[in-house]
């Protein structure tokens, strides 16, 4: 079992935190909170033993740099006022003036780091990104299981610079899913959803080889709709995974359930 914010002495250190506030905003405010407030128990016990704390996370899909409309300044204000405490928010997730920034936080304190995709590095797992990452923390935490399965600076490149532990989100969420994909109890029917194939081929794989029923929905079922020859009109679709959608049909037989509106 990977190792906890439990196991490893956080007194003092500056703790680099990934999560996952990729939250829906309309209008400059956050319109749902719960992924917020699921990061709540791994923040609280970083600042309980004593840390410093560095939030780090993606939001959304920024084009070409900075943008204000993807900022997570309304996430950390979300944050500040779940907690109770003020947030302090940086200009950038690198850089002098972040380090500076770092490197003036105190005990009990809360930086929340700008946006990682506003750097192009961030999704091509650029090592120099996030060994610059690296260099404001002591320990490393991803509490972010939603991005995980991304080989992205902020949580794979990272992870090669710094102690690396798993918060408790991550723990909790690795134990469910250790439990439904090495002993499930059957039937067993398990719900997909997410934008991209691609993105979850391998999941999709390992499901579709221990569950009875596979229902998948979002934007990924899209794919699979269009591959059954459906006009899906504007609405999303993978185009480049078309022939992989077919064969996974093709090979799961009657498992996939897709919606019928």
């Amino acid at each position: 079992m990977k190792k906890t914010v439990k196991d490893i002495d956080l007194k003092n250190k500056r703790v680099l935190m990934r999560v996952d506030f990729n939250v829906p905003m309309a209008e400059g405010k956050v319109t749902d909170d719960k992924r917020i407030k699921a990061a709540l128990p791994t923040i609280k016990y970083v600042l309980e033993q004593g840390a410093s704390l560095l939030l780090m996370s993606h939001l959304g899909r920024p084009k070409g740099g900075p943008d204000p409309e993807f900022s997570l300044r309304a996430a950390s204000e979300t944050l500040a006022s779940l907690l109770g405490t003020p947030i302090q928010m940086a200009p950038d997730c690198v850089g002098a003036e972040v380090e500076k920034m770092a490197k003036e936080l105190k005990a009990g304190e809360v930086l929340m780091l700008e946006n990682t995709r506003f750097h192009k590095g961030e999704e091509k797992n650029d090592l120099d990104l996030a060994k610059q990452m690296a260099s404001l923390g002591d320990v490393y935490v991803n509490d972010a299981f939603g991005s995980a399965h991304r080989a992205h600076s902020s949580t794979e490149g990272i992870a090669r610079f710094l102690p690396a532990v798993s918060g408790f989100l991550m723990e909790q969420e690795l134990e469910y899913l250790g439990r439904a994909v090495a002993d499930p109890v059957h039937p067993y029917i398990a719900i997909l959803g997410g934008a991209k194939i691609s993105d979850k081929i391998l999941v999709v794989e390992t499901l579709l080889s221990k569950c009875d029923k596979l229902i998948i929905g979002g934007g990924m079922a899209n794919t699979f709709l269009a591959a059954q020859g459906l006009n899906m009109q504007d609405s999303l679709v993978e185009a480049e995974s078309l022939e992989l959608a077919k064969s996974i049909m093709a090979k799961s037989k009657d498992k996939i359930i897709l919606p019928v509106d």
